[in-house]
């Protein structure tokens, strides 16, 4: 039997963490294990886990999903608020949910996307993945289909928040993060004028 490393939660580096998280996985190496690991890994190190938007039994039952052993850090007793807009999103991209995966880790994976919406960047580095590739994998594998809809190779928030609006019938707008992106006046030139 391996030994599993000991480590402390709470760690600086939102890579070594996620290292130290997969570690406990039953299979360290499955994109989904990292997936969990980094996502996770990006805001425990910041002392950020409420803006994933998930309460703490969820967080709870996702830790012991992925990372059975792993020593937890304090979990926050309340998420960052709900909006409307994250509500819509969660709801939309269930839509497109993977029947084939577990509907909890579907809708953990739904409900932090949506939150990291809005936050000020690119979806990638606000999730704490390495790149735009690890966002397409991640919603090809858990929502098949809506990646398909991006034929104009939006970016992905621009894109989430574009799909919804579309979807339900209204004007598109950018999804709450995007005025604070660096990008902004790349994505949505008019908008600027």
């Amino acid at each position: 039997m391996l030994d599993r490393p000991n480590t402390q939660p709470g760690h600086a580096d939102p890579a070594a963490r996620g290292a130290q998280l997969a570690a406990f996985a039953a299979h360290p190496d499955a994109f989904d294990a990292r997936l969990f690991a980094r996502l996770l890994a990006a805001r425990e190190v910041r002392r950020e886990l409420p803006l994933l938007g998930l309460p703490q039994e969820t967080l709870r039952e996702l830790y012991a999903r992925w990372f059975p052993g792993a020593p937890l850090p304090p979990l926050p007793a309340h998420p960052e608020a709900c909006t409307t807009f994250t509500a819509n999103l969660r709801t939309h991209m269930l839509a497109w949910r993977n029947p084939a995966l577990p509907a909890a880790d579907v809708a953990c994976l739904a409900t932090i996307i949506a939150h990291a919406c809005l936050r000020p960047d690119h979806l990638w580095r606000d999730l704490g993945l390495a790149g735009r590739d690890d966002v397409t994998r991640a919603l090809h594998r858990y929502f098949p289909g809506l990646p398909e809809r991006n034929t104009g190779d939006m970016r992905w928030k621009k894109f989430l928040a574009y799909d919804l609006a579309v979807t339900r019938g209204e004007t598109p707008q950018p999804a709450p993060g995007c005025p604070g992106c660096e990008e902004y006046g790349r994505c949505f030139p008019k908008r600027l004028r």
